[in-house]
């Protein structure tokens, strides 16, 4: 996908950024932006296919957002940046590609005679309800065209913003299936500040899981990414479980770090610079792909069962909580393994 794919070629103003014919570029010297640059577009289309050959419970995805101010050292999306000619490094955490107009545009894509009214899964891409949600405010009326149509959706985030939009996601839920999805890979916050900077506190997220499920909302945790030898030891699963357990999420379900091609360069600069003893280490774990080994994937997947089990709380159920948890997988890409899934 190009840059001026993305536009209608409605707007007034004409950019030259990077050849687009109708980019507005705006930056806020408020302390929550300040050195994040905001590219606003006008989309041709609020939803996506997921490709043919993807192994996900889903065939279409919502994105109202490009590049994620969360700014997570690991995260997968950070190629997709570089098919817009921008930097995948800091330019992914800073540079944020806003589609203003997805609201309108799902609420008739959604009216289409041709929808079928098939899942539409959120937050599987890059955050939905990271920091720029708060002043875009996008979210709201994608939730309301779902639920004035019915449409069944899912949400997967570690934005605490979403609870700004409890009432709408309470009034959907009585008319649709929805899902909801909260990402805690760990409660290390040494760890988290890190590898994720510019994303909520986990004890933030868990409180926030809280608030959905006694709200009636159930809410489940994507533990993820699990991390080797900085989140995975037994104690660390053990109280990042336990607290899990405590916030009163439905499931848990844990998902060990994995590496895609432009996530992985961004991520080993950073182990070279924070933990420079472990590069040899994970040269060798993975050694063989994007994927660390199955049988270590495995033990993590069953320390986190039986940690679950323990605790009272029971493994990720299948079902329209699940449907949150999977994103999306380009098409040729190497099939995944039960734990093998994308993280946000």
């Amino acid at each position: 996908m190009r840059w001026d794919n993305l536009t209608d070629g409605t707007e007034e103003r004409t950019g030259a950024l990077f050849g687009a014919g109708s980019v507005v570029t705006r930056t806020f010297d408020t302390p929550e932006f300040r050195g994040i640059t905001f590219h606003e577009v006008r989309a041709r289309s609020a939803l996506n296919r997921v490709p043919g050959a993807s192994r996900m419970p889903f065939e279409w995805t919502v994105n109202p957002y490009r590049g994620c101010s969360h700014a997570c050292v690991y995260c997968f999306a950070r190629k997709t940046h570089g098919y817009l000619d921008l930097d995948t490094g800091i330019g992914f955490d800073s540079q944020i590609v806003v589609k203003t107009n997805a609201p309108e545009l799902l609420r008739k894509e959604l009216g289409a005679p041709r929808w079928s009214g098939a899942h539409i899964a959120m937050g599987t891409n890059v955050d939905c309800y990271q920091r720029a949600e708060g002043r875009y405010r996008l979210m709201p009326g994608i939730i309301e065209a779902l639920r004035d149509r019915a449409n069944p959706f899912s949400i997967l985030t570690k934005g605490t913003l979403i609870l700004r939009d409890l009432p709408l996601l309470r009034q959907a839920a009585e008319v649709t299936d929805i899902g909801v999805s909260v990402s805690v890979g760990f409660t290390d916050t040494a760890l988290w500040r890190t590898v994720e900077p510019g994303a909520p506190s986990p004890a933030s997220r868990l409180n926030a899981v809280r608030t959905l499920t006694d709200a009636g909302i159930e809410c489940g945790v994507l533990m993820a990414p699990v991390i080797p030898f900085l989140g995975d030891a037994p104690e660390q699963l053990r109280t990042t479980v336990r607290a899990v357990a405590e916030s009163g999420a439905t499931s848990v379900t844990p998902l060990v770090l994995h590496l895609r091609p432009g996530a992985r360069e961004w991520f080993t600069a950073w182990l070279g610079s924070h933990h420079p003893h472990l590069v040899e280490r994970y040269e060798r774990m993975y050694a063989g792909g994007s994927y660390a080994p199955t049988w270590y994937q495995r033990q993590i997947t069953r320390q986190v069962h039986e940690l679950a089990a323990e605790f009272g709380i029971g493994p990720s159920r299948r079902g329209a909580s699940r449907r949150a948890l999977v994103p999306e997988r380009p098409a040729g890409a190497a099939p995944a393994g039960p734990t093998q899934l994308t993280l946000l």
